[in-house]
């Protein structure tokens, strides 16, 4: 009895890990994506095909947890001033975008031959976009933490705030609709501005110590334990108050981001977060209730046909009108056109009030499944899409399976030189760029330059940068240089990473970041004009070079103390006067002041 006790308990987790197992690495294969594998290993172990597992809510309630640990560690990435630095894309970007969605997707449901007020929550409920395929996306090709993926995660999360007045809006409705009247109730707000101010002032004065006091017992576990509490503490918490347990975690990293322990919290969490998502596509995927399809179909195709076309329109016009360009733009949409997670959750709470049949609630739930399987499908036609109509690659070669123990990203004018000293000494130097131009003009002096973003990672993975020993960073834009080192420092910690500074607070920067070796591009040409102006007036060459050393000591110390105090710090080293005065006194005077 025991036996088979165990075999009915361990038998569908087998079932599960291994459908996950087998579809993950074969759809990544086929370029799909891991979270379209999922998805499909999900289907075929669900009730619609296999019927190995009969309830998939139960297993989608519990990996929910994932999203909860994604949010956390999104948290752990943002320090409350980069918090506030997004305030316009979050409470500007993601407020038009999901306003304008909203009333672009309740339009097309209406057209569609749904009832205003269906039409009104089917919309609604689409309109949230899923923060787990959206980060996982992000994650995978290596941009959340770009310009453009600090603004994805702007927009989500501003549409998981925003689960919380559409529920009420929902519950509004079905209060009317009773004639039990309804309204905003003072006590259920005053109850979730406070669990917010809570867990803030947690984490601005409790959660240090806490840690403290879990690392002096030296027990990994236990700071393993404490890391869990943490998290589902502060997203319990959020969902007792009437949030959202997501925005709850989200909170934690935040106060967590700036901790000593931050570090140590996130490799704690990661393979329970990894886990946990993994199992939550699984869910989704055996949510899909392929009978309502059958039945359905031309309903069911419809709305996704509409719902996808409609919020494509508004995610593009809001990110014209904030500043993006086309291609931005359009991978935005393809990123973004897509149902949710928190669809869910409202079509629910839609149908405990009255509001939606269970027939209803299975159509529109199916139509943000098929959307949310959709987008890996979507984002490869995009990328094939926008790299056609980029600039012509014709005659380049793309980074692939690139060896050598240099990876030189960026072939620009301080890339062409740098190259130069290891060529010179036999060194295999593997070079990538991003400008097709560029790499056609190096073609021309015996170059071989490949094409290649440095900023994503799965670039810097086919330009060989995981067995590299070392990685330079020549490229001419500080954001995209930042980009790559976090890439580096995070997944490739064995190279020894160097980096070009475009000026002093770009050198600070990346010094903070924990690069083997930075200069500013003009640093080094500077002092070589100086000492040439020297000579010019005399001086012996011995004297010139004596001066240039004290200059870089100086400069070399001064940025060891404004990495420390900030960007005035140091200042003593600079030997300045109120009047324009040398850096040092010249020989045989005294200095000035």
């Amino acid at each position: 009895m025991a036996e088979a006790g165990i075999v009915e308990a361990v038998g569908p987790v087998v079932v599960l890990l291994g459908s996950a197992v087998v579809a993950v690495p074969l759809f990544r294969r086929l370029g799909l994506g891991s979270v379209l594998g999922y998805f499909t290993g999900g289907l075929l172990v669900g009730p619609s095909v296999l019927g190995v597992f009969t309830e998939p809510a139960t297993i989608l309630h519990v990996s929910e947890l994932g999203v909860v640990m994604f949010l956390f560690l999104i948290g752990l990435e943002m320090r409350p001033q980069k918090l506030w630095a997004l305030r316009r894309e979050i409470f500007g970007l993601g407020l038009a975008q999901v306003a304008s969605c909203i009333a672009l997707l309740t339009g097309a449901g209406v057209l569609a031959g749904l009832p205003p007020v269906h039409a009104f929550i089917a919309g609604s409920g689409f309109v949230l976009s899923s923060t787990a395929v959206v980060v996982s996306v992000l994650r995978e090709r290596g941009e959340a933490a770009s310009a453009q993926g600090q603004q994805a995660v702007s927009i989500l999360l501003l549409e998981d705030l925003a689960i919380v007045p559409l529920l009420a809006v929902v519950a509004f409705i079905a209060a009317a609709r009773s004639g039990n009247g309804g309204g905003v109730d003072p006590v259920a707000v005053a109850v979730a501005l406070g669990a917010v101010a809570l867990v803030i002032a947690a984490g601005r004065w409790l959660l240090d110590p806490f840690f403290a006091v879990l690392a002096r017992t030296r027990a990994t576990e236990v700071l393993t334990a404490g890391a869990l509490l943490v998290v589902l503490g502060s997203a319990l918490l959020m969902e007792v108050a009437g949030l959202s347990m997501a925005m709850g975690a989200f909170l934690a990293g935040v106060m967590l981001s700036g901790s000593g322990y931050r570090h140590q919290i996130e490799a704690d969490v990661e393979p329970f977060k990894g886990l946990l998502m993994g199992l939550f596509f699984l869910a989704v995927g055996m949510s899909l209730d392929l009978s309502v399809v059958a039945a359905q179909w031309r309903l069911v195709l419809g709305l996704l046909a509409a719902f996808v076309a409609a919020k494509a329109l508004g995610i593009y016009v809001v990110a014209r009108a904030f500043g993006s360009n086309r291609p931005q733009a359009l991978r935005r949409v393809a990123l973004f056109a897509q149902g949710g997670e928190f669809a869910f959750v409202l079509y629910a709470a839609a149908q405990g009030g009255g509001l939606l049949t269970a027939a209803d609630n299975a159509v529109f739930s199916s139509v943000v499944i098929l959307s949310m399987a959709m987008t890996p499908l979507i984002l490869l036609a995009a990328d094939r899409w926008l790299r056609d109509g980029a600039a012509s690659l014709d005659g380049v070669e793309a980074a692939e399976d690139l060896r050598g123990r240099v990876l030189l990203v960026g072939f620009g004018r301080f890339g062409q030189v740098a190259s130069q000293l290891l060529l010179a000494q036999g060194v295999e130097v593997a070079l990538i760029d991003n400008d097709p131009d560029r790499i056609r003009e190096a073609e021309k002096f015996g170059f071989k330059v490949y094409y290649g973003d440095g900023t994503r990672l799965d670039v810097l993975r086919r330009s060989g940068a995981d067995t590299a020993d070392v990685v330079m960073v020549c490229v001419d834009q500080r954001a995209a240089a930042d980009r790559i080192v976090e890439l580096v420092k995070a997944h490739f910690p064995a190279a020894r990473l160097l980096a070009r500074a475009y000026d002093r607070g770009h050198a600070i920067r990346l010094r903070k970041a924990g690069v083997d070796y930075q200069i500013r591009e003009t640093f080094e040409s500077a002092l070589a004009l100086g000492g040439a102006g020297l000579r010019a007036l005399g001086m012996t060459a011995l004297d010139v070079d004596e001066v240039t050393a004290d200059i870089r000591r100086r400069d070399c110390e001064r940025l060891d103390a404004q990495s420390q105090g900030g960007l005035f710090a140091g200042a003593d080293q600079l030997l300045v006067a109120p009047r324009p005065e040398p850096l040092i006194a010249r020989k045989g005077r005294p200095e000035a002041g």
